[in-house]
């Protein structure tokens, strides 16, 4: 009789029970079609900041420097402008420059002139007070009335063209023109002027009468001709 070996099996245990255990849920996350946006927004929020600031930071264009007008103006430009009751004043230079800071030629010249509130309506033009302006004057009706005890000084104002399109202050037809009164210059000068918001050009002043030894500068704000006084000059 052979002898047989054979392969012996553990025995199965019958399964009487089953322990299970509790695991924390895990949710997946949520997404919407919102999610880009709101990823996005914050980073071009930073960009346009910083953009901005890059902005702030470049240092403006200067205005071209000033010079005189060629050949110089005449009384016949002036009353053709402001009227017969204007003539150009002997003495103080005549300028060309960028005072609005449109890129345009503007006219800067002396003159005297009667009877200005006459004529505004006729040859349309502004009639302004900057100067008592500052001081908290601002009716034009009631100080073109004010006299000066100076014979010389009488009628003395500062008339302004700015300049429209490739004729500029030569135009037909000017972007606008300013009569300003009761500025008390005996000399007078354009040049750069710098402010918090730009970099232009102003009109600065040598002062007599009461202001007799001061500076002061004259210039155009967006809207209109502003007066600031600057303090005494030195010799």
């Amino acid at each position: 009789m052979g002898t047989f070996s054979k392969v012996l099996k553990p025995p199965r245990s019958k399964i009487t029970s089953v322990t299970t255990r509790n695991y924390p849920a895990v949710r997946l996350p949520e997404y919407s079609s919102g999610m880009p946006y709101r990823v996005l927004l914050p980073a071009l929020a930073l960009l346009l900041a910083s953009f901005a600031m890059a902005q702030k930071k470049q240092i403006a264009e200067p205005p071209a420097r000033p010079k005189s007008p060629s050949p110089p103006v005449t009384d016949e430009f002036i009353q053709k402008q402001f009227g017969d009751s204007c003539s150009v004043l002997q003495g103080p230079p005549q300028f060309v420059a960028d005072l609005d800071g449109d890129g345009v030629d503007d006219l800067v010249v002396a003159a005297r002139c009667k009877n200005p509130m006459a004529d505004r309506d006729e040859f349309n033009f502004v009639v302004a007070d900057p100067y008592d302006a500052f001081f908290g004057y601002g009716d034009v009706k009631i100080t073109s009335t004010f006299a000066t005890d100076e014979p010389e000084r009488k009628g003395v104002c500062l008339l302004v063209v700015h300049g429209e399109g490739a004729d500029a202050w030569r135009s037909e037809k000017p972007k606008g023109k300013f009569l300003l009164i009761n500025l008390p210059f005996k000399d007078l000068t354009v040049k750069r002027l710098t402010s918090k918001k730009r970099v232009g050009l102003g009109v600065f002043l040598e002062e007599t009468g009461e202001g007799d030894g001061t500076s002061s500068v004259v210039f155009w704000d967006g809207k209109k001709y502003r007066y600031q006084q600057l303090g005494g000059m030195t010799n």
